[in-house]
């Protein structure tokens, strides 16, 4: 298991913006905290705040910026850039996963200031 090709493959997931594909990445019991936001747990709440990122006129892309790892844990530098039909928008965001042995993320903790991207 490469638990940095599975954080890559995931971002990379982002861009397609396929809300049946996601849940896909995370054990079934995974944990989800946008850190400003709320802790998301399980499949069905994971993909009930992805859906919040996708819609018809979104496009939505993870540009890395950093990315180390210990093993099983990955930290991330990134910035997701947002395209929707209200205008363009990038949010820098620093995370932590934990993937497990079976290649699953099990945690994911987003943290980010939503005024950088005039969300506040």
């Amino acid at each position: 298991m490469d638990a940095e090709a599975v954080v890559r493959d995931l971002c990379e997931a982002f861009s397609r913006t396929d809300v049946e594909e996601l849940p896909g990445f995370f054990a079934p019991d995974a944990i989800y905290e946008k850190i400003p936001v709320g802790r998301f747990e399980g499949h069905a709440e994971i993909r009930g705040t992805l859906e919040e990122f996708f819609g018809p006129e979104v496009s939505v892309r993870m540009e890395i910026l950093a990315l180390v790892s210990d093993g099983t844990r990955v930290c991330l530098e990134r910035v997701t850039h947002f395209e929707t039909a209200a205008g363009r928008f990038a949010l820098p965001v620093m995370a932590i996963f934990e993937v497990d042995d079976a290649g699953k993320v099990t945690g994911w903790r987003d943290y980010f200031d939503r005024k950088q991207a005039g969300l506040d």
